[in-house]
């Protein structure tokens, strides 16, 4: 069967990514939210050690985590500390209070380094069945919300004329958040999620006329950079998550140069 393959099984698991954080990276993108989409993916390793302790599934014990995370920052917004000194208090404590509790875990083997960066070919059907399942959740989710998050993040005064709560539309968010970082887990890890929320929206955002198509946009550029990664890692032999992030990175770099000529042209 196809899917005993486990190049098409890292294939579809890099594209079914790349569609769930398309629309949620352009929101960050929007919002200057990056370094919240860091910090709650920090937290998914603490969530990853509580469910190898608890026996339970990875996807609940770092998703619950990442959602704790990101309900944390909301709740403490506004407190007293700017947000960029809050989220990096939070990111980086998380992360190692997260590292931490791996090193109790006896008798159980974990390889760390498939959870920070990501271990995209050791994909099976039922994480298949988990990353499409989330990545169906959070467009349903955003698509679901979608006008009412654009008014909000346009502007919240706005958005209160319009009888939106832009707190409610953060939690949104904030719940698609925690969802998209449990599934991307598996494929390019705690550390390079942020990457991949950002990049393929960042390079979107100079191609796009709308708001719409520049989520499908960066849906596309996500997805080849998922391809060209894993076949560029298949080739060199180098670690797939890292590869995938790159050429996004080249992508994002190239479509920039491109703009800046074309701008000094004209």
């Amino acid at each position: 069967m196809m899917l005993d393959d486990f190049m098409m099984r890292a294939t579809l698991a890099g594209i079914g990514v790349a569609l769930a954080v398309a629309p949620l990276g352009c929101f960050v993108v929007w919002r200057r939210m990056a370094y919240f989409g860091d910090a709650t993916a920090h937290a998914a390793i603490l969530g990853i050690a509580l469910s190898l302790a608890l026996s339970i599934s990875v996807f609940a014990g770092a998703m619950a985590i990442a959602l704790l995370m990101a309900l944390t920052v909301n709740l403490l917004t506004g407190r007293g500390y700017a947000m960029d000194t809050l989220l990096g208090v939070l990111a980086h404590s998380a992360l190692a209070f997260g590292l931490v509790a791996v090193s109790f875990l006896s008798g159980i083997r974990i390889d760390l380094m498939a959870y920070l960066f990501g271990d995209i070919l050791a994909v099976s059907r039922m994480d298949l069945l988990v990353i499409w399942g989330g990545a169906a959740l959070v467009v349903a989710l955003i698509g679901w919300r979608w006008s009412a998050l654009l008014t909000a993040t346009l502007n919240e005064d706005l958005a209160y004329a319009s009888g939106i709560d832009p707190r409610r539309e953060q939690l949104v968010l904030t719940l698609a958040l925690a969802i998209t970082v449990a599934v991307a887990i598996k494929v390019v890890g705690v550390l390079l999620i942020a990457a991949m929320l950002i990049i393929p929206a960042a390079a979107a955002r100079p191609l796009s006329r709308t708001p719409e198509s520049m989520a499908l946009v960066a849906a596309g550029i996500g997805s080849v950079a998922a391809l060209i990664g894993l076949r560029a890692a298949y080739i060199f032999d180098t670690p797939a998550g890292p590869s995938i992030v790159c050429v996004a990175a080249l992508i994002f770099a190239a479509l920039s140069i491109a703009g800046s000529l074309r701008t000094s042209a004209s």
